[in-house]
């Protein structure tokens, strides 16, 4: 195996966030994720509805056309057709969710075994009889251990930058006990149900470290003491614990998320169905009183503040998938797989 080629494998981490990893704009990255999902769908909707009065005043005979009549009510048949249809929509998606819960005894029972089978596994590791029970507490008590194991690390090998064996492991050191700080400060005061706790498990980058340690720990077995490399072995086990600890957070996350989505789902399809039923069965726009306000048509106004209203079912459930999608895109993979172009160039090198 090239030196060289390994050393950069295991060069110190830059701690970044998951968004600055990812090599995007931390503001959009804000807006699609980190953002209230409330203001997210007000600014959305307020979006569209400058939007629509902005066509209204520079498109000419705008409000000719919409008190003509023809254009209103095709618009409105349309937008009760998708409201229903998204409604059935959204209760189909919550009906998987909820079909995840729902199994045999035996179903249950395996699957009870096997949550505690793996906080036995954690808890060994955490030299605690009982691992914590609350999501935030569980991986922040991980991320402890896992620092710990950093520190020891860093500590059983002398700091010789010359030597390119030491050195990457003190690298390798320095870098997890830097991201768990990071990480165990954001889930001091974080609690299940809210985004943070996700965040800061997303912003742990285990995966490159996972693979450092492994590279490590092949690469330089007969140069390493046996301290270190049981050290370096205990540090892999923790890593790969958070892996699957980390994913069946993010999926409860997921299933919390969506349950919250259908059911605000549900509740703006009301005031939509009203509204648009409303419309096409009380307005007629060709009997709205000719006035204007900032220049724009008293019908145009009431058409385009009402077909926001109507779409509010719809950017609620755009407002919550944006989110959803962002963190499923960003978190693919688990265990040492990296996806990221930016990732790449350092860990594609194969032993020749």
């Amino acid at each position: 195996m090239s030196d060289s080629a390994t050393t950069a494998d295991v060069g110190a981490d830059a701690e970044e966030t998951i968004a600055e990893r990812a090599g995007r704009d931390t503001r959009l990255s804000y807006l699609l994720v980190e953002a209230d999902r409330r203001l997210v769908t007000a600014g959305l909707l307020a979006g569209v509805l400058g939007s629509l009065l902005l066509v209204v005043a520079v498109v000419p005979g705008s409000e000719a056309a919409v008190r003509s009549g023809d254009p209103v009510e095709t618009l409105f048949q349309a937008l009760v057709g998708a409201t229903v249809t998204g409604v059935t929509l959204v209760l189909t998606l919550n009906q998987l969710v909820l079909s995840q819960e729902l199994g045999a005894a035996g179903d249950q029972r395996e699957r009870m075994d096997g949550a505690m089978e793996f906080r036995q596994d954690v808890a060994e590791f955490l030299e605690d009889p009982v691992a914590p029970a609350e999501p935030s507490a569980f991986l922040r008590a991980m991320v402890t251990a896992t620092a710990a194991r950093a520190e020891a690390l860093g500590d059983s090998v002398a700091d010789d930058p010359d030597d390119e064996a030491r050195k990457g492991v003190r690298d390798l050191a320095d870098g997890v006990t830097t991201a768990a700080d990071a990480v165990v400060d954001s889930l001091s005061d974080s609690t299940f149900g809210q985004y943070e706790v996700v965040d800061a498990a997303l912003d742990f980058e285990y995966s490159r470290k996972l693979y450092r340690a492994r590279r490590l720990r092949t690469a330089y077995a007969d140069e390493l003491s046996d301290e270190t490399c049981e050290t370096l072995e205990e540090l892999e086990g923790l890593l790969q614990l958070f892996g699957p600890a980390r994913e069946h957070f993010k999926t409860l996350y997921f299933q919390s998320e969506l349950v919250d989505l259908s059911r605000l789902v549900l509740l703006a399809s009301l005031p939509s169905l009203v509204v648009t039923v409303s419309v096409l069965a009380f307005f007629d726009a060709s009997a709205a009183p000719p006035t204007t306000v900032l220049g724009i048509g008293g019908a145009s106004l009431v058409v385009c503040i009402t077909t926001v209203l109507a779409l509010l079912p719809f950017v609620v459930l755009l407002s919550y998938v944006l989110r959803i999608a962002t963190i499923t895109g960003r978190t693919l993979s688990i265990g040492p797989f990296i996806l990221r172009e930016t990732e790449r160039e350092g860990t594609t090198e194969t032993d020749e």
